[in-house]
């Protein structure tokens, strides 16, 4: 096949196993498509015959996670740069061409058209070790605390149906001292047999703060049920184990709460990020990971529209005015922002005095939250442009 003298663009299908790349012309004229194998050897192959075409390749991805993590790496390698096409935007766009067959080869065939009528796509960069290592890390964290929320669930679900004045007595979502209790004690008469002096020398054997009032609470609770209810035995033995693997857990996320930090903290802008109030290591190392390279935002609106902050119209006809939430945002980014403007705001500061403002002007609290998020999102953005650190006192600028 004879070099192109145009450009070419070829669009990926990204897939765990394989992928399907299809290479188009500036006619919409398929060029050359093939599976890959999600193997380097093959990666290899298929970018060498690919390059072969064109003296320059225009590449699109539909996945930019773990799938494609390998043929990101090797496209850097080879000089390559490939953008970010959504899957909404490929399903919708399928609808623009002929036929209803539903492919990997036709899903990069829309891919790499899209690419070619599109410029205003994301480019996918490759990460830094560092912002690597605390994607995984804050990725593993995720998970394991989505882990504990679910037992914690299960736990008290089980227990309501053998002992549920105990299940009420105590939030176990907070209360190491509650789960320690339920690892060797889940029933009204194993409770009421220990007595309250032997509960509380048994708790404060295993470090259980204010051993007597858990087990004060402990012994009320079984004093007000007399009755064995069905099941009573097993779902004893179900909540221990429960209990002792959020126990478990909680010593899992301490080990990589203190790695997260550490990761962090290498950094070199983490001192800047830490010091806007409300921003610890943990959503410091999350907004790390989900904002990348700030350069690639051209001001602070930019960064508040990819969390989601920037408000969109739709507006039809004499239907003016109608502002909504972006569908198409990162939900992590703007956790980010949500998460640590609520968190700015239990302590007195300007975040507060904005906060319960915009309160007084008749916002709800969610909605003081999300303006005080966007406003956060220009601070944290000048800040980092800057290099300095927040600072309640406005730093002075020189006159004109």
């Amino acid at each position: 096949m004879s070099e192109q003298r145009g450009p070419i663009w070829a669009g990926i299908d990204a897939g765990k196993g394989h992928h399907w790349a299809t290479v188009v012309d500036e006619t919409g004229a398929t060029l050359w498509s093939k599976r890959v194998d999600n193997d380097e050897s093959a990666i290899v192959t298929a970018l060498g015959e690919i390059l072969e075409l064109a003296d320059e390749v225009r590449w699109g991805v539909d996945i930019s996670g773990t799938s494609s993590a390998l043929l990101l790496a090797l496209l850097a390698a080879h000089g390559q740069q490939a953008v970010y096409v959504p899957g909404r935007t490929v399903n919708r766009m399928s609808g623009a061409y002929r036929g209803e067959a539903k492919t990997d080869a036709r899903d990069a065939y829309v891919i790499a058209e899209t690419v070619r009528h599109r410029r205003d796509f994301t480019t996918i960069g490759v990460p830094a070790q560092l912002a690597a290592d605390l994607s995984l890390l804050t990725g593993h964290r995720s998970d394991l605390v989505a882990d504990r929320v679910r037992m914690i669930n299960r736990l008290r679900d089980v227990l309501t149906g053998v002992f549920p004045a105990l299940e009420q007595a105590f939030d176990y979502s907070a209360h190491k001292g509650a789960l320690i209790l339920l690892t060797g004690y889940q029933t009204p008469a194993a409770i009421r047999r220990r007595g309250r002096a032997r509960l509380t020398a048994w708790l404060a054997a295993r470090s259980v703060r204010s051993a007597d009032t858990v087990a004060e609470t402990a012994l009320n609770s079984a004093q007000a049920q007399q009755i064995t209810l069905p099941g009573e035995d097993v779902a004893a033995q179900i909540v221990a184990d429960l209990a002792a693997q959020i126990l478990t857990l909680d010593e899992r996320l301490k080990r990589i709460d203190k790695q997260i930090r550490e990761t962090f903290h290498t950094h070199p802008q983490a001192e800047i990020i830490e010091s806007l109030p409300g921003m610890g290591p943990i959503l410091g190392a999350e907004f790390v990971v989900a904002a990348g390279d700030l350069t690639a935002y051209a001001d602070a609106g930019h960064l508040a529209s990819a969390a989601g902050l920037v408000p969109v119209p739709r507006d039809s006809g004499r239907r003016t005015g109608n502002l909504h939430r972006p569908m198409r945002y990162s939900r992590r980014l703007r956790r980010v922002f949500y998460m640590s403007a609520q968190t700015s705001i239990i302590r007195d500061g300007p975040n507060r005095d904005y906060y319960l403002k915009k309160r007084s002007e008749g916002c709800k609290h969610v909605q003081a939250v999300i303006s005080l998020a966007r406003r956060r999102t220009a601070v944290i953005w000048a800040l980092l442009r800057d290099g300095r650190a927040f600072t309640t006192i406005p730093p002075n600028t020189p006159t004109p």
